[in-house]
């Protein structure tokens, strides 16, 4: 019964965590090289064991196309996104921060 409920809570908080910050999985997955939208729905799928509308990558993907953070390009009859140099440094900078943020989740549950 414990387990069902911490089984329960643990999949609705991966949830939770990866829509919120579905564009910072985008980017920095795109540090190991191009993708299409189906790339980053499969991607999301195989690592954290969730299904993702492509409405809801599209349209995050789309702002950050609009941002400047990314940039899509036709290739064989499918859109394939990389990250822009403004991409690029916030990916550094996120990960230069991955202690400090790592901090903050772990101070949320303290």
């Amino acid at each position: 019964m414990v387990l069902d409920l911490e089984s329960e809570i643990l999949e609705k908080m991966n949830k939770r965590i990866v829509s919120s910050f579905m564009d910072v999985l985008i980017l920095v997955q795109l540090r190991s090289g191009s993708m299409s939208g189906h790339d980053i729905i499969a991607f999301i799928h195989k690592k954290f064991h969730m299904l993702v509308s492509s409405g809801t990558v599209y349209s995050i993907v789309y702002s950050m196309e609009r941002d400047g953070f990314i940039e899509g390009r036709w290739e064989q009859r499918k859109r394939v996104y990389t990250l822009t140099d403004k991409g690029e440094e916030t990916v550094k900078a996120i990960l230069n921060l991955k202690e400090k943020i790592l901090g903050l989740m772990i101070n949320f549950f303290m």
